[in-house]
């Protein structure tokens, strides 16, 4: 299975990265592919299954999305989060680091089937990260 991956320093500090990332209603502005979300009660815990929705644009080697399910495999607050869109195979890690108290250092891995998205993929979603998290630009 393909691996792509993207890093990308965000111009806000971990804590307000993580407060973005951690609010599951969030997930359709910056990853790719996602258009809706309704998390299960559990919220954002390992094992928690939401139902997600995906574009409803066909392309030419693809069908629309309508609907799917999200697995979360792991959170450690701050740090990680790890998912799984079960109907498309395909798993997403985004690990968050501290840089200088201001920064944070955002890295997004994505393993996918062959054809289900582009070597672009993850830095799309960093771009989408960075342009929503800009809270330390001076």
């Amino acid at each position: 299975m393909p691996r792509f991956a993207a890093e990308r320093t965000l111009l806000a500090p971990l804590e307000d990265v993580w407060t973005f990332v951690a609010e599951p209603f969030n997930l359709p502005d910056w990853f790719p592919g996602v258009s809706g979300v309704q998390p299960d009660r559990r919220g954002l815990a390992p094992g928690a299954r939401w139902e997600v929705l995906g574009p409803d644009r066909p392309s030419f080697l693809k069908k629309p999305d309508a609907s799917g399910k999200l697995l979360v495999l792991e959170v450690v607050p701050m740090r990680r989060l790890a998912f799984q869109l079960t109907g498309q195979h395909l798993d997403a890690e985004l690990d968050l680091a501290d840089v200088e108290g201001r920064q944070t250092q955002a890295t997004l891995v994505v393993d996918a089937p062959f054809l289900t998205v582009r070597r672009a993929f993850p830095h799309q979603a960093l771009s989408r990260l960075y342009d929503l998290v800009q809270t330390g630009v001076e």
